[in-house]
């Protein structure tokens, strides 16, 4: 996380505008509603989390990332979520899920997540059809979406 702590400064420069892209796209696709609880796992500066028109809370391994969030969020790891299980209805995972120990991170999203299930997936990975498969065996998929440079699994 040294890298993210660095950048963190100029993360919403070098990486805002792509956040909010996928952001806008997803909301495309998913029904938000004001009481929705969401969790953003890893969060960074909330910078697409912000779009989303409900509570919200956010998880980075960042303390300086986090520090940047406009809503309720916190310094952990998707691997170890602090939180009761399901109590979000939406949990979002937006181009986070390869930082961390996939099987761990998804298995806690699932305990936590009450309804919807987003995580997005950059094409570019080498193992990018690995992760899709593991979270299609997690999950139940009701959409896959190929955007620009990931894709979307929204699940339950």
């Amino acid at each position: 996380m040294d890298y993210y702590n660095t950048i963190a400064a100029s993360y919403n420069e070098l990486h805002g505008e792509e956040q909010v892209k996928k952001a806008k796209a997803i909301l495309q696709y998913l029904k938000v509603i004001k009481t929705d609880k969401l969790l953003d796992v890893g969060c960074g500066t909330g910078i697409a989390t912000s779009l989303f028109d409900c509570e919200k809370t956010g998880i980075d391994p960042s303390a300086e990332l986090v520090k940047q969030c406009s809503f309720k969020a916190i310094v952990g790891k998707a691997e170890e979520l602090p939180f009761p299980d399901k109590s979000f209805d939406i949990v979002l995972c937006m181009t986070a899920i390869h930082h961390c120990d996939v099987d761990k991170a998804l298995a806690e999203i699932k305990r936590v997540a009450k309804r919807d299930v987003v995580i997005t997936v950059l094409k570019k990975l080498k193992n990018a059809d690995e992760l899709i498969h593991k979270i299609r065996k997690m999950f139940t998929v009701v959409n896959e979406v190929e955007e620009e440079k990931d894709v979307v699994v929204i699940a339950h």
